[in-house]
């Protein structure tokens, strides 16, 4: 499984009748600037540029749609949800008055 984020949508003007109701977009692991070169990944949960997603690849993609197998190399299976906030620091524990030097 992949974590990326979609970077933008392909557009086809024709496509196979076998693949299915959905969208292929541009995405890039690691997100936009990650490491990796963008590849196309067929989406049917309605993802937009920007959004973290989950995607597998090769037969575990293809698979999903049942005995049909249409020719999809890559599927977004996964919308990764945005932290509401940041995680907060460990607090520094106070010195204990006990040990002398602690703390310094």
């Amino acid at each position: 499984m992949i974590r990326a984020t979609v970077t933008g949508t392909v557009w086809a003007t024709r496509r196979l009748s076998e693949i299915p109701n959905g969208a292929f977009l541009e995405v890039r692991a690691g997100g936009p600037d990650g490491p990796g070169s963008p590849f196309v990944a067929f989406d049917v949960l309605g993802s937009g540029v920007g959004e973290e997603v989950l995607v597998v690849q090769g037969s575990v993609a293809s698979a999903w749609f049942g005995e049909s197998h249409p020719p999809v190399d890559a599927l977004i299976i996964g919308s990764v949800d945005p932290q509401s906030s940041p995680v907060p620091a460990s607090p520094t524990p106070d010195p204990d008055p006990a040990r002398p030097g602690q703390g310094e």
